[in-house]
């Protein structure tokens, strides 16, 4: 039986959180949503989510400030992030080392597409 690949979208723009979790959910995920970084922080602290999309202007808890959180959590060190931000100078300032970067506006398709490079392929043996 295959494990659910869950993905978590930050994002605080109900509706481009609703197209984010429709795009992952086409790509094979099971997407969870939540719309600020102290709610992010809650939810990584009980599942390890195979990916994150998150924006970095968040309400409560900043995205940088989950951004750092998920990558000093041993758990998390095989989660993909993907920021995605209309702030790109804000973006360069984090040095995103391990992250991709997404600039909105960023389509359904582009981020369905780009998260099923993710997906495990069919008949690939997980253990």
């Amino acid at each position: 039986m295959a494990s659910e690949l869950i993905a978590l979208v930050v994002e605080d723009n109900e509706d481009l959180n609703a197209i984010f979790s429709s795009a992952l959910e086409k790509a094979g995920y099971t997407s969870q949503s939540v719309y600020d970084g102290a709610a992010a922080l809650r939810f990584l602290s009980e599942i390890v989510p195979a990916m994150v999309i998150l924006d970095l202007h968040m309400p409560k808890v900043g995205g940088d400030v989950v951004l750092k959180n998920i990558r000093s959590d041993s758990r998390l060190d095989d989660t993909t992030v993907i920021v995605v931000t209309a702030d790109h100078r804000f973006a360069e300032a984090l040095q995103l080392q391990k992250e991709m970067l997404l600039l909105k506006p960023v389509s359904f398709s582009q981020l369905s597409e780009l998260a099923s490079r993710f997906v495990p392929k069919q008949g690939s043996l997980v253990q």
